[in-house]
C-alpha cells in the first residue's frame, strides 16, 4: 500500500474579509519521498543565500527575491514526484448557506472534501497536514478527518490529520507559494512586481494555457477547479 502525504493551506476562507475570492490546496507526495525533497528544498534556501530555516510565504514574495521563488516553482515542476490540487471559488458574496441549509463552516468542508475527493485513491494511505491558522483550527482538522473517512468509508484513507507551522516545514511552503499565485492571478492584482513575475512564471512552467481556468480533472502535476455555486450560470 502506498503512503501519501498532503499539505493543504488556504486563503481568505472567512465570508466577510479583504478578499472576495477563496482558494485552497495542497501538495502531495509519497511519504517515502519527502526527505529527500526536504533536504533539496533547503538546498536551494542556501544557493540563494538565504538561510534554512528562512520561510518561503507568498506574502513575502518581492523583487528582490523573485529569482529564489521561481526557482522554488521550477523545482515544483521538474519534480515528477510532486503534484499539486487547488479549489478555486471566485466570489465568496453569491453564497447562499441558507438554500443549502448550510452554515459557511459546513461549506468550508465540503470545499475541503471537492478539494481532497480527487487526490485520495483506493489502496492507498494518507496523512494531511494543515497549516495553523487559529485556536479552533484544531477541531476542524479532526472534524475534516472524520468526514473524509465516512465519505470514503470502504478504504478509511486518511490515517492521521494534524496542524504543523509551514515555517518548519518546506513542503507546506511550496503549497503557500503556488496556492498565492494562484490567488493573485484571480484577485486580478497588480501592484506587486515580484508576484506578477511569479504568477507568469507558474504560467509558463505549467504550458497549458492560463491558470484562470479549469484544468481536466485526470490532470495530475498542477490541478485546478475554479467552483461555482449549482444556483449560478
Amino acid at each position: 500500500m502506498a503512503s501519501y502525504n498532503i499539505y493543504c493551506d488556504e486563503s481568505c476562507h472567512l465570508l466577510n474579509d479583504e478578499s472576495k475570492v477563496f482558494t485552497l490546496g495542497g501538495v502531495w507526495v509519497e511519504k517515502s519521498e519527502t526527505d529527500t525533497i526536504l533536504k533539496e528544498l533547503r538546498a536551494l534556501k542556501v544557493k540563494h543565500n538565504l538561510s534554512t530555516t528562512f520561510e518561503a510565504k507568498w506574502t513575502k514574495v518581492s523583487e528582490s527575491k523573485v529569482d529564489y521563488y521561481c526557482d522554488l516553482v521550477k523545482y515544483f515542476f521538474d519534480n515528477d514526484k510532486l503534484h499539486f490540487r487547488a479549489v478555486v471559488v471566485p466570489d465568496k458574496s453569491v453564497l447562499d448557506h441558507t438554500a443549502f441549509n448550510q452554515d459557511h463552516d459546513t461549506w468550508y468542508y465540503k470545499m475541503f472534501y471537492l478539494l481532497l475527493s480527487v487526490i485520495l485513491q483506493p489502496e492507498s494511505d494518507y496523512n494531511l497536514y494543515l497549516d495553523i491558522k487559529d485556536t479552533k483550527s484544531n477541531l476542524k482538522v479532526i472534524e475534516l478527518k472524520r468526514i473524509l473517512n465516512i465519505a470514503n468509508a470502504d478504504n478509511f484513507p486518511i490515517s492521521k490529520a494534524q496542524q504543523i507551522r509551514s515555517h518548519e516545514v518546506e513542503l507546506m511552503q511550496v503549497t503557500d507559494i503556488l496556492l498565492g499565485a494562484l490567488s493573485y492571478a484571480h484577485r486580478g492584482l497588480q501592484t506587486n512586481e515580484g508576484k506578477k513575475k511569479v504568477v507568469e512564471f507558474v504560467e509558463a512552467s505549467f504550458g497549458k494555457g492560463n491558470i484562470l481556468g479549469s484544468s481536466p480533472l485526470g490532470e495530475s502535476k498542477f490541478n485546478v477547479l475554479v467552483w461555482k455555486p449549482r444556483t449560478q450560470k
